[in-house]
């Protein structure tokens, strides 16, 4: 399956750990989205979005590129890493595709080293994570996707 995963990652690149692991050895491009190229994901089988969770929801430069590149119809997956697992951290990606008629494939998410906000007056929270068994986790997940 040849995919692209856009993804945002920021302070400690626990997102980074995920997409990079994933796509080696898979037909898998990385595409950053701050990077402001154009790109032409219906070229694409499949196009994921990952990012770190913010306040909640991924990164807002995320779902702006997903509501610029991402075609309509397209198949989709979300990867998250996130101080604190919720289900409701990907509505706000989840109503972005769903302005596309996207058709949700399937979502991880993974705890990551989190020191944003107060977060860091404590020394942060998830210290360690991603993990190998994460990362193995994420490997796995994508590959469910391909059967």
């Amino acid at each position: 399956m040849k995919t692209a995963i856009c993804y945002f990652s920021a302070h400690h690149g626990n997102t980074l750990k995920l997409v990079e692991a994933i796509a080696d050895g898979n037909d898998a491009e990385l595409i950053d989205v701050r990077s402001r190229a154009a790109v032409r994901l219906e070229q694409y089988d499949a196009v994921g979005f990952a990012s770190g969770i913010y306040y909640g929801k991924f990164h807002n430069s995320v779902i702006g590129f997903m509501r610029q590149y991402l075609p309509e119809g397209a198949g989709v997956f979300f990867i998250s890493t996130c101080g604190h697992i919720s289900k409701r951290n990907t509505a706000a990606v989840a109503a972005a595709a769903a302005e596309k008629g996207a058709h949700v494939l399937g979502s991880f998410s993974c705890r990551g080293y989190d020191t944003f906000g107060p977060f860091r007056l404590v020394g942060g929270i998830a210290r360690g994570h991603p993990n190998a068994r994460d990362i193995q986790n994420a490997r796995e997940f994508y590959a469910s996707l391909e059967a």
